[in-house]
């Protein structure tokens, strides 16, 4: 499957559009990971924890979008949106949803 933010693929055709496919995912953030971010954002630096589950949601939510357009029949994705949102309360939930263009090229 190749995938792409851009809307064609350099030195691909697009034969035939296949529709808008998504993927979606939520993920929790525990108290133990925000104890250590604090602690980062004290004294400067990168928070891991967090750089993992940004990565993790994003490829969960990618591999769901991969999935349906496969199901459609698709060998590509162009046109590749991801946003990042938190919600719940306080914060302590991270929503990632993807989305784009499934093609056969």
């Amino acid at each position: 499957m190749i995938l792409s933010t851009t809307p064609s693929i350099e030195g691909h055709t697009i034969r035939e559009y296949k529709g808008v496919v998504t993927g979606e995912t939520i993920i929790g953030a525990n108290f133990v990971k925000d104890i250590f971010a604090s602690i980062r954002d004290f004294v400067g630096g990168r928070s891991g924890s967090y750089e993992k589950v940004l990565q993790e949601g994003k490829d969960i939510s990618m591999k769901e979008m991969m999935e349906r357009a496969q199901a459609l029949g698709a060998n590509a994705i162009v046109g590749i949106d991801i946003d990042y949102e938190t919600i719940g309360s306080n914060g302590s939930m991270l929503m990632v949803a993807t989305s784009g263009t499934a093609v056969v090229i």
